[in-house]
């Protein structure tokens, strides 16, 4: 049974709107992308107004903003949610590659994050909304000590991530997920296992 509107408070009835705009939006951008979606269809389906809307986001391109950064929480959850405490740093970089690329299977993230959102909000706008990669650093860091290699682990971070985007892309386009999951892991290994030696 679903609570009687006058018993939500203010708060909940906020996040209850925004909530499903978010939804919508999302729903709309993974279907027709930025461009082919309009507010009207997004507030309609919603069941919500523009004036909801804008009360929420100053325009279609901050909620297609608000939806990505919802999505890159999505993924760091489930990265966050496959850390064994007691695994060593190695297994957990492992597990957090093997996490990404699962999580990247969710139907529309690839298009939202790795299409849609560089070409609406701009290369560096995209970057600063995903921290994928400097979670990638701190994960190599405490993985491999790579002091003294020649190798700049900033550069080497922000390689592998477009490396894992890249397999993300790979399998939304029909790779062997499997296969594609199993390159980059021997990938992340053999870093770990052997740069630096």
């Amino acid at each position: 049974m679903q609570e009687p509107e006058q018993s939500r408070t203010n708060e909940e009835r906020t996040q209850a709107t925004r909530a499903a705009l978010l939804a919508s939006a999302r729903k709309h951008f993974v279907e027709k992308g930025f461009a082919g979606t309009s507010t009207p269809e997004i507030v309609r389906s919603a069941g919500m107004t523009r004036g909801a809307l804008y009360h929420h986001f100053d325009d279609k391109r901050g909620l297609f903003r608000a939806v990505v950064k919802e999505e890159h929480r999505a993924v760091a959850q489930d990265i966050n949610d496959s850390a064994d405490t007691g695994a060593s740093a190695q297994e957990s970089l492992v597990k957090g590659s093997e996490a990404y690329l699962r999580a990247m299977t969710v139907p529309g993230r690839t298009r939202l994050l790795l299409i849609e959102a560089p070409s609406v909000l701009g290369g560096t706008a995209a970057d600063e909304l995903d921290d994928s990669a400097a979670t990638l650093l701190e994960g190599l860091k405490a993985a491999k000590d790579l002091s003294g290699s020649g190798i700049a682990l900033p550069v080497l971070a922000k390689l592998l991530s477009a490396a894992f985007d890249r397999a993300a892309l790979e399998i939304e386009a029909g790779w062997d997920a499997a296969e594609t999951r199993a390159a980059m892991i021997f990938v992340v290994e053999r870093i770990i296992g052997t740069a630096g030696r």
